[in-house]
């Protein structure tokens, strides 16, 4: 059976680890304001649904892949010193897949919002 007290705590952690990540992490910072000024865009632009689905997906997967490299990054700091190698090498990987996900973020993107620039 469901518990509603345990639900309310696990939802209360989640939103204190979120809390912590965009206190400390400047990149999650801008990856925030950048969504904010997407979705600013698209209703100023009147998407559609589907261009909707697309945006918020990749505005969620940027934000899930910054919060996962967050808690990996704490992870290899604890289980290794900062100087060894493999930490780096975990750490850039990271880096990485978050670049990725921006990438193809402002690729989808540009394909909703072109279309709707180029005839103002």
């Amino acid at each position: 059976m469901i518990s509603i007290k345990r639900l309310f705590k696990s939802f209360r952690y989640a939103i204190k680890g979120m809390a912590k990540t965009l206190r400390e992490e400047q990149n999650l910072h801008i990856q925030f304001i950048v969504a904010i000024f997407v979705v600013v865009l698209g209703v100023y632009f009147g998407l559609t649904g589907m261009e909707w689905i697309a945006l918020i997906l990749v505005i969620g997967l940027v934000i899930i892949m910054e919060v996962v490299n967050s808690a990996i990054e704490r992870v290899t700091d604890v289980l290794k010193p900062r100087l060894n190698t493999y930490v780096k090498e975990i750490k850039d990987i990271m880096a990485a897949a978050v670049m990725l996900a921006s990438i193809m973020a402002v690729l989808v993107g540009l394909i909703v919002f072109i279309p709707y620039v180029s005839n103002m």
